[in-house]
């Protein structure tokens, strides 16, 4: 159809307007200026690079005036002209001739276009095919490939982006199409073409091709990455149309342009150009003008003029409109309409909805970048109204319902590599009340539906189900076959963290990225997301408030998820806890335990309790009950929060219902109050007794909780019971109720105390009719406590007081009796002691004239009375206990330990009223406190302390004491004054003192005040005494003087002084000073309390003068000598101190110190400062120095550069600075400067390292000019070891360099590609790598940077070429059109394994390819355990090189799905598995009629009723094939059914209707069988008849057997019913006999099979004994197995010492065996053991070791291209054969077997020596071409002589000897061209050496040794296992089964002579015909194992090939019963 672009006609061939030259152009013009103009093209050849040439041409050829106005254009029109001419001008190229450039095109055009695969179509080819779907349906998919193109096109637009899917599914329209239509940038004919060019990218649209963009440029990053750039790679857009359809129609017209530009692709015209064998990537491009559809001209595509039609206003647009749609993707679009468009709203949501998704509470905004796509699709259908729908519209796409029902988000970024960034959102989804909110995904249902019956308990699982968290999108489109399960930070933790573990299932997310992630072709997944994602160098960090903060991502994380844990999650909250408990009411034992018991939960904002009434919801029916209980399936403790649970309830009312429930929690009714359920409860209950009425009609009524004095009567009481309607009753309602049922009232008075109730008056009244219920006045209730009065309704007679489980009414009356008015009182417990001042109370008990306890009624003023003693107390109120309170006394006691007085008290009013009790009374509380001295002011020297007299006081005087009484004195006036305190709290006073009261530097006398006080009493008040300090006459102050001349300078504590160092100071002068100020002369006790620090020596008499010693100067400058003078006596330390600093003295040397590292770097100056300073004598800097002494100074030194040497005087520091100090290139190593200055020098040594790394180099690797050749999958030959390197090749030793090893994108590295950094050598090795790449040249560069600049970076170019061992999958071929009916053969399989470069591998052993089959099962994917493997079959001659074959493989003799799938083993543990292969086995041809299962006999009689004439009844025959498969289901017919006697003669019984056959119809393979004998039949009684059943298929050939069942006939009633009780006997004895002899039979079967297996491990044991002793091995007669073993380990070692030994080797690396065309190279195709001719061969062929053969040309060529010509190859289909040498030729001395002279020097053919490894046959083509008919003699002089005889008879060969000389064929030789180098000259181009032979004869021993090993293994396992199954068969077990199939028999015998069954039928009948054949083959022959295998497989019932042994017996049972009934088993094949 691509020739239907240009119209519907074919295309004219254009004429030639000019002849064509070398160099000229061919254009193709057409003439649109006018209508009327010719409508086809002209083509023109021109040659001249010439603009107005050209024109002339264009001129002449349309013959236009020169003077004419018109211009040339290009399809897109841009005007030719004379600047442009050479770029738009060239060789095939469509113009338009036009009055004006932007004229209307009159007439359609067309345009050649090719559009030839882009070469990406080849590099590329390895990504999977689109669309593989995972399951899913990928329409959509597809049509989401074109709404990213439609996306592209429309980024551009300011207004409404708008896309449209239309499906054209009218048939009154034309055939279905598709049309995806935009309004955006549209094409130009040339960007159509580039469209139509496979995978041509955006990014290699350039050079050829003319770009949709001047050059990509990558969009600015916005937010969620919503570019719209997500139209990539050039093949979407093409597999989506042709996924969809056969063919597909491009329109478009871009802005500005006049025309429309039109190209059609279809399947149909590639296949015709490839038929025609015309160039199929070529076409026409239709250019036209809007709305012009005249070319449209096929009914099919009707609808493309409406279509076109609406081009009309369009200002720009792209139209792809698809036909040939298939039709089960047009069902699909039809049928799913909804599901696919949600698929494409959540593909696309947020595009759509804008950066934050469909917020539903969103405010609708103005049209901006992110809401104005409109993406809207209609569904056209003949005769119904359209569908049409847009995706803005669509509300239940996922990630709307992932927004809308998410509480909170988290945001996050995360930084990948360089440019990668990928913005993520997590939602939380809370749990609310019954129910998890996280939408439910139709794609991965995760939950039930929460209406599953009350009996399923199931295990809450968590919200999310096995989903994974993360959905990825990719420039903000879905990428959905790309998930990320979670990361590291938000993965549920291993032990408890701050939020439950099942929030962490509570979370839904999305990550979206930008465009430096790989995605694939078809944009379903990523390459590589999650693997960068959870890469350690990925930097995560949080999103706030729109700002990215840095912190710790999981601590935020855990945080966040916590917090909305707390805040949304509403879940049920279990409380008070009652214990664990089993459930026996759960079905699931596993669910039974354990369940956690509560009686209370809180759950949305409500709480649910024991005993509260609730109403159920969603059950059936409605339930109305209380709480009992709650349950919580788990082990808990206390009280939990969690979803699910259940509540048994107890259905109310219970007198209607006494029976609970159990039902899940969700299903309480949280809406109904408890009004409602009581409502409901009540109407239940309205008949029922309710309620009592009590009514006191003589008064003395009872009130509810009164309380009455002792003997208060209580008044006669009427009763009536009421129910709920108000309405007096005195029976229980119902007629069927009787007398029984009256109800009596029942009243008791009863006594309630803390240890018993004790009844005290019972009565029962009852109604008389006329009168009420009623009971008398009680009196005399005298006894105090709580009573109740309770009237009770209760049954008669039974006197029960509940009825149906409810208590019946009753009425409680609770009252108390208390004691009367008081008449006496006692004194109760008084509390001790009594104080003076204090006040008490004196409780008193009141009784009344019973003597109970009372209290006053009225205030009451008591007397108390005592001697000596003044008191005071108050009223006694009226309250419940009696108390006088606020008793105080006061007077004199005269001791701490107190006085006795008497206490009269007097209470007046009362019967007795006086009451008298001794107390004893002590001091009070501290009041006062006394201090002694009584002077008030006292007089204290300065340093000395005072002793006071202290007593406390209470208020009357007495001296009082209580704990923790602390007398405290603080003195005021001065700072640092000590307090004195003192504990009175034994005796009430004490001596109070302290420490010395000292002021610092008093001068004169100081008042102070001393204050004493008691602690913890603020009622004593405190006393103040004034204290005059006197000053102390002791030493208070040193002073230290210096004599400077004829002045004393004093030396205050702590000051400095200067002094030149090394000098000593004298004439020190001491002195001392009291507080006030006056001298103290040294005494000379004084003076041995004076110290000094800086000698231990003290002159005293110096002292005593006042003079202290001598100090010395220190001579450093930096030590300061301290020095300290201290007086010590027994009043006071003193010390006086200052610091000796000493001064520089005069320069006397020069110091350098290097500031820093002393290491420098090549080239660079040092780092580090050099400081100069001037000292003295000792050391110390000079500081008088000034900057004019940097002229002095000289530096000098080896190599030193002193361009950049600066000296500087540092003002500061007092020092000359040095710097630039650097060398000239050098040798590395230490280098020794020298400072001098004047007369004075010094030194210092530097390290010159090398430069900073400039440069990397690898270290042992060859020449990187070369690429690199390695196998794919294999690894490098050495590691990568990278050294870095200054610019001069110093190597650098510079650590943690970082090293990156990139690559190109499809090329892998194995171990994965990791940054390496140096070591402290400077080196990193990056290690051997695996190479993983397409064919082809690869870079590797290896990149580093230091100090963020690049050094030069290595280059290593890999080819890489494809591996032809390594196995990538199996091709299986087999005739596919044939059935495979049951035990049927299947047809051949042709299997082979194809390696990576596409080629078959050969040389596989067969073994390790096998067949697999298994019976298919609903719902499993993987392979089951129970398959049936086959082996590959025995190779034939038609075998082709590199195939297996499986041939006569038996087909399952069970009907039904199979899958067969071909394994080839590549290893122990890895398999390659081909394609699985569904085949439906089909029943086979019917060969007999049998019954759905096995009948009993029947026994039937003539009599009247019809149970006992049923012959049959519901029998279904069904057509069954060999292996009792249902068949013949297209079969029609009937059967025939007929009664048969054995012996003719006999009556025959007639079926019901008197008549001898019965006909039933036969339909789809079966009958219905019902059958009644004729009553009065006639028929012999006791007779055993035979029922025969003949089916009549006309569509059958040949006849099936019928079906036969014997039954037997009776003329008699009961003996009929007595003889089938005998006849099931009988048949129960049949089959328990058939079981036996069945189990027997398999028995002797595999008894049979396991003496083969013994036969056979024995010959073989035998025969490789044999083998052993042809290689001298004897083996001994015992203990075989352990001498074998030993001397295994022997010859392994002698075999790996003969591996080591030391051998010639050939060192030039061999060419990589890419491809099974490659031999190698010459130098590895042979070895020879001779060294010397090893030697002298190699170096003859020395031009050619290094040569590649091939076995093809185009493998040659293939190593010549990838080596860019630098490889020699020699392909061996390019060799002439003919003249190739006869390796079997005689030497030229020998002709025609006569010795024509006798050599010397041993003549020897080269080829000879040769041994070839592998491939003999190429390799003796090679070395027959190449060494000819080349002889090895020994020396020059035996090769003289055997030329010179050989040229007399015929031609002489080179000739080589072994001693290394060469005579050419010419017979020159001499010279060093015809002399062989020493072997080590030869570079390892040598030929290698054999092993030794030694190796080989060890190999073969050690080869037979292990199968000798394996076969004595195995006869002893056959043996062993043929030994216990021998044993097994005579347990007493088996024994018994054999006893009892004997009594068995006999029972049998017996039965049938009862039922005098026919003997004939008996013996030739079914069950004769049943008998198996029993083989006892102990003394067969054994059989070939073909035969026996087929034997033993034929055994087993065909259900073995689909199932498992453990089912064989069963299987077997049930497939032999149906052949018994039939009588015609099917025969075994032995």
């Amino acid at each position: 159809m691509a020739a239907a672009a240009g119209g519907s006609r074919a295309p004219r061939r254009p004429a030639l307007l000019t002849p064509r030259g070398n160099g000229d152009r061919t254009v193709f013009l057409f003439d649109r200026r006018r209508e009327q103009a010719d409508p086809d093209e002209k083509v023109l050849s021109y040659g001249k690079d010439n603009y107005r040439a050209f024109r002339s041409a264009v001129c002449q050829a349309f013959g236009i005036p020169s003077d004419e106005t018109f211009v040339i254009t290009t399809t897109n029109r841009k005007e030719i002209t004379e600047e442009n001419f050479s770029e738009l001008v060239h060789d095939g190229v469509t113009l338009y001739l036009l009055q004006s450039v932007d004229q209307m095109l009159l007439l359609a055009t067309k345009e050649r276009i090719d559009f030839l695969p882009h070469y990406d179509t080849l590099v590329k080819s390895g990504m999977y095919e689109y669309y593989a779907s995972e399951g899913q349906n990928p329409l959509p998919f597809a049509l989401a490939e074109l709404i990213d193109n439609s996306l592209s096109a429309t980024c551009q637009n300011t207004g409404i982006r708008s896309i449209q899917i239309k499906l054209l599914f009218d048939d009154s329209q034309g055939k279905p199409a598709v049309a995806v239509i935009d309004n955006g940038s549209g094409m130009t004919s040339k960007q159509l073409n580039n469209w139509a060019v496979y995978r041509l990218s955006k990014f290699t649209r350039q050079g050829d091709f003319e770009s949709d963009h001047s050059g990509y440029v990558r969009p600015l990053p916005v937010p969620r990455s919503l570019n719209s750039d997500i139209s990539y790679f050039g093949v979407g857009g093409k597999q989506a149309v042709f996924f969809v359809g056969q063919s597909a129609r491009m329109i478009s017209k871009p802005a500005a342009s006049q025309d429309v530009h039109e190209l059609v692709l279809s399947k149909e015209d590639f296949e015709k150009k490839e038929k025609n064998k015309e160039a199929i990537y070529t076409g026409f491009i239709r250019n036209r003008k809007p709305s012009d559809s005249t070319h449209i001209t096929s009914d099919d595509e009707r609808f493309l003029h409406n279509l076109i039609l609406e081009e009309r206003d369009k200002e720009s647009f792209t139209a792809v409109v698809i036909t040939g749609v298939q039709p089960d993707h047009m069902q699909y679009l039809k049928n799913y309409f909804h599901l696919w468009t949600r698929q494409l709203a959540h593909i696309y949501h947020y595009y759509i909805h804008g950066p934050k998704g469909n917020e539903a509470n969103a405010v609708t905004k103005e049209i901006s970048p992110f809401n104005n796509i409109d993406i809207q699709i209609s569904l056209f259908e003949k005769g119904k109204v359209p569908k049409i729908v847009n995706l803005r519209e669509i509300k239940d796409d996922m990630q709307t319902l992932y927004i809308n029902t998410a509480a909170d988000s988290f945001e996050f970024k995360a930084h990948v590599e360089e440019e990668g960034i990928v913005e993520g959102i997590i939602r939380y989804h809370p749990f609310l009340y019954d129910k998890e909110t996280y939408p439910d995904d139709p794609c991965f249902p995760s939950r039930l539906n929460d209406d599953d019956d009350d009996d399923c308990f199931l295990v809450e699982k968590g919200a999310r189900g096995k989903r994974p968290i993360f959905e990825c999108f990719w420039n903000g489109r879905l990428i959905p076959y790309t998930t990320v399960e979670d990361f590291d930070w938000c993965a549920p933790p291993k032990k408890r963290g701050l939020a439950p573990i099942e929030c962490y299932n509570r979370i839904s997310g999305a990550l979206f990225t930008n465009d430096k992630f790989q995605v694939s072709t078809n944009k379903l997944t990523f390459m590589d997301l999650e693997l960068k994602l959870k890469d350690k160098n990925t930097l995560f960090t949080r999103i706030f408030n729109g700002q990215e903060q840095r912190m710790k991502i999981d601590r935020e994380f855990a945080l966040w998820l916590k917090d909305c844990h707390e805040k949304y999650d509403k879940q049920i909250k279990f409380t008070v806890f009652k214990g664990i408990t089993v459930r026996t009411d759960v079905l699931s034992k596993r669910m039974q335990s354990p369940w956690t018991m509560y009686a209370a939960i809180e759950w949305d904002g409500k709480t649910y309790k024991t005993g509260q009434l609730v109403k159920t919801t969603k059950t059936h029916p409605i339930f109305y009950g209380s709480i009992e209980k709650f349950y919580l399936y788990g082990d808990h403790d206390g009280d939990i929060f969690a979803t699910g649970g259940e509540v048994q309830i107890a259905l109310e009312p219970q007198a209607l219902y006494a029976e609970t429930k159990i039902i899940p929690i969700s299903k309480l009714d949280r809406t109904v109050s408890d009004k409602v359920v009581k409502k409901y409860i009540e109407d239940e209950m309205a008949r029922l007794p309710d309620k009592l009425s009590v009514t006191w009609p003589e008064g003395d009524e009872l009130l509810p909780n009164e309380t009455r004095f002792a003997g208060t009567p209580i008044g006669a009481l009427r009763i009536e019971i009421l129910n709920k309607k108000g309405e007096a009753m005195q029976k229980l309602p119902g007629t069927s109720h009787g007398g029984s049922k009256k109800l009596l009232v029942e009243l008791k008075v009863i006594l309630h105390s803390p240890t018993e109730n004790k009844e005290i008056i019972s009565h029962i009244s009852q109604h008389g009719g006329k009168w009420p219920y009623w009971f008398k006045k009680m009196e005399n209730l005298q006894k105090l406590g709580n009573y109740s009065l309770k009237l009770q309704v209760v049954l008669n007679e039974s006197n029960a007081d509940t009825y149906a489980g409810r208590p019946l009414p009753s009425k409680v009356f609770k009252f108390t009796i208390v004691e009367g008015k008081p008449e006496k009182f006692l004194v109760g417990l008084l509390e001790l002691p009594f104080r003076i001042g204090v006040p008490f109370s004196i409780p008193l008990e009141l009784q009344d004239e019973f003597g109970h306890a009372t209290h006053l009624t009225n205030r009451i003023r008591p007397i108390l009375e005592a001697s000596g003693l003044t008191l005071k107390h108050e009223d006694i109120p009226v309250a419940t206990k009696c108390v006088i309170k606020g008793v105080t006394a006061k007077g004199c006691v005269n001791s701490c330990q107190g006085k006795n007085f008497n206490l009269k008290i007097t209470l007046p009013g009362l019967k007795e009223d006086t009451q008298v009790i001794k107390i004893r009374l002590q001091p009070g509380p501290p009041r006062q406190l006394k201090v002694k001295p009584d002077s008030e002011i006292l007089k204290i020297e300065n340093g000395t302390a005072f002793p006071f007299q202290v007593e406390v006081l209470d208020e009357s005087g007495n001296i009082t004491a209580q704990p923790e009484l602390i007398v405290h004195c603080k003195f005021l006036g001065a700072s640092d004054l000590p307090v004195y305190s003192v504990d009175c709290s034994n005796g009430g006073t004490n001596i109070l003192t302290g420490p010395v009261i000292h002021v610092q530097n008093i001068k004169k006398d100081q008042i102070l005040k001393a204050r004493f006080e008691v602690l913890n009493c603020k009622d004593v008040p405190p006393v103040e005494k004034i204290i005059k300090l006197l000053p102390s006459s002791h030493v208070a102050r040193l002073q230290v003087l210096s004599m400077n001349g004829q002045k004393a300078l004093q030396i205050k504590h702590q000051d400095e002084i200067s002094c030149v160092a090394g000098q000593v100071m004298n004439k020190l002068i001491f002195q001392m000073y009291d507080e006030a100020e006056r001298e103290i002369p040294i005494t000379a006790a004084a003076a041995e309390k004076i110290k000094v620090n800086w000698t231990p020596k003290i002159d005293r008499e110096l002292l005593m003068q006042g003079l202290l010693p001598d100090v010395k100067v220190p001579t450093s400058v930096k030590d300061a000598r301290y020095c300290l003078i201290t007086y010590l006596d027994e009043h006071v330390s003193l010390e006086s101190a200052f610091t000796v600093r000493p001064v520089p003295d005069e320069p006397k040397h020069i110091k350098c110190k290097l500031k820093g590292s002393n290491t420098l770097q090549m080239g660079e100056e040092l780092q580090s400062e050099i400081d100069v300073m001037i000292t003295d004598q000792f050391g110390n800097q000079v500081q008088t120095m000034t900057s004019a002494c940097v002229n002095s100074l000289g530096v000098s030194g080896p190599g030193l550069d002193k361009s950049n040497l600066k000296i500087t005087w540092q003002e500061s520091t007092q020092t000359m600075k040095v710097k630039g100090i650097q060398y000239k290139p050098c040798l590395l190593g230490s280098k020794e400067l020298c400072f001098a200055w004047r007369e004075f020098s010094d030194f210092i040594r530097v390290n010159l390292v090398a430069g900073s790394p400039a440069k990397l180099q690898l270290v042992d690797w060859p020449e990187l000019e070369k690429p690199v050749a390695v196998i794919n999958g294999r690894e490098l030959q050495r590691p990568l070891i990278v050294q870095l390197c200054d610019q001069w090749g110093n190597p650098t030793p510079e650590p943690n360099v970082k090293i990156n090893l990139t690559k190109s994108s499809n090329l892998k590295l194995v171990p994965s590609n990791q940054q390496h950094k140096t070591d402290d050598t400077g080196r990193a090795n990056l290690g051997v790598f695996s190479i993983h790449a397409p064919r082809g040249e690869h870079i590797l560069q290896i990149k580093a940077s230091y100090n963020k600049a690049i050094l030069d970076c290595l280059v290593i170019t890999v080819n890489v070429l494809p591996d032809p061992e390594k196995p990538i999958c199996l091709n299986v071929k087999y005739d596919k059109s044939p059935s495979f009916p049951a035990g049927g053969t299947f047809p051949d399989f042709m299997v082979s394994v194809l390696s990576e470069d596409d080629t078959i591998i050969k040389n596989i052993n067969p073994a390790r390819i096998s067949m697999k089959m298994w019976e298919a099962q609903s719902g499993r994917v993987r392979t089951p355990v129970d398959v049936t493997t086959f082996s590959c079959s025995k190779v034939k001659d038609d075998k082709e090189d590199g195939f297996f074959y499986f041939r006569d493989k038996v087909v399952p003799e069970r009907v039904g799905t199979y899958m067969i799938q071909f394994t080839f083993a590549m290893d122990k543990t890895n398999m390659l598995n081909s394609e699985q292969i569904i085949i439906e086995v089909v029943p086979n041809d019917p060969v007999r009629l049998l019954p759905d299962s096995l009948p009993a006999t029947p026994a039937v009689s003539n009599v009247r009723a019809q149970t006992s004439r049923t012959l049959v009844k519901d029998l279904y025959l069904h057509l069954m094939d060999e292996y009792n498969n249902h068949t013949g289901l297209d079969l029609v017919g009937k059967i025939i059914a007929k009664i048969k006697s054995p012996n003719e003669d006999f009556e025959i019984p007639q079926f019901q209707g008197k008549v001898n056959t019965v006909e039933f119809p036969l339909e789809n393979g079966s009958a219905e069988i019902n059958l009644v004998l004729a009553e009065d039949s006639p028929g012999r009684d006791s007779t055993e008849y035979i029922l025969v059943f003949e089916p009549h298929l006309p569509a059958l050939k040949k006849p099936l057997e019928p079906y036969c069942l014997s039954f037997m006939f009776y003329n008699d009633s009961k003996k009929q019913q007595l003889m089938a009780t005998l006849t099931r006997e009988k048949d129960q004895l049949s089959k328990s006999i058939d079981l036996y002899r069945k189990m027997f039979d398999t028995t002797n079967q595999l008894v049979a099979e396991m003496k083969c297996q013994v036969k056979e491990a024995e010959t073989r044991e035998a025969l490789l004994k044999n083998e052993l002793k042809k290689h001298q091995i004897e083996l001994p007669q015992t203990n075989t197995l352990q001498y074998v073993d030993s001397l295994l380990k022997k010859k392994v070692l002698e075999q790996e010492g003969v591996m080591k030994q030391p051998r010639r080797t050939c060192t030039l690396p061999n060419y990589p065996k890419g491809n099974q065309d490659i031999l190698g190279k010459i130098a590895h195709l042979a070895q020879i053991e001779d060294n010397e001719a090893a030697k002298v061969i190699s170096w003859h062929l020395a031009s050619d070791m290094d040569c590649v053969v091939t076995l093809t040309t185009e493998a040659a060529r293939s190593i010549f291209d990838e080596t860019q010509g630098r490889q020699q190859v020699l392909p061996l289909d390019s060799i002439y054969k003919k003249t190739l040498p006869d390796w079997s030729r005689p030497l030229p001395h020998l002709r025609n077997g006569r010795t024509f002279f006798r050599p010397i020097g041993n003549p020897v053919f080269a080829r000879d020596l040769l041994t070839f490894p592998d491939n003999i046959e190429h390799c003796q083509t090679v070395f027959g071409m190449l060494l000819g008919d080349t002889i090895i003699i020994d020396n020059l002089d035996a090769a003289n002589h055997y030329r010179k005889e050989v040229v007399k008879i015929t031609h002489c060969p080179t000739l080589l000897t072994r001693e290394g000389d060469r005579i050419r064929s010419n017979g020159k030789f001499g010279g060093l061209q015809n002399k062989a180098p020493p072997m080590d000259k030869l570079r390892g181009m040598v030929f290698g050496a054999p092993m030794p032979k030694l190796y080989s004869t060890i190999s073969a021993q050690i080869d037979l040794l292990q199968q000798y090993r394996a076969a004595v293994i195995k006869f002893d396992s056959v043996n062993k296992d043929l030994d216990l199954h021998l044993q097994s068969l005579n347990t007493p077990e088996m024994q018994k089964r054999k006893q009892e199939l004997a009594e068995q028999e006999k029972s049998l015998k017996l039965v049938k002579q009862k039922l005098g069954m026919t003997p004939a039928l008996s013996d030739k009948g079914a069950e004769s015909l049943l008998q198996p054949i029993i083989l006892d083959i102990s003394d067969t022959p054994i059989p070939p194992k073909r035969m026996r295998r087929d034997t033993v497989k034929k055994l087993y019932s065909s259900e073995e090939w689909i199932s498992s042994t453990a089912k064989q017996q069963q299987q077997q049972e049930l497939q032999m019963a149906p052949s018994e009934l039939n009588g015609t088993p099917r025969k075994r094949k032995a």
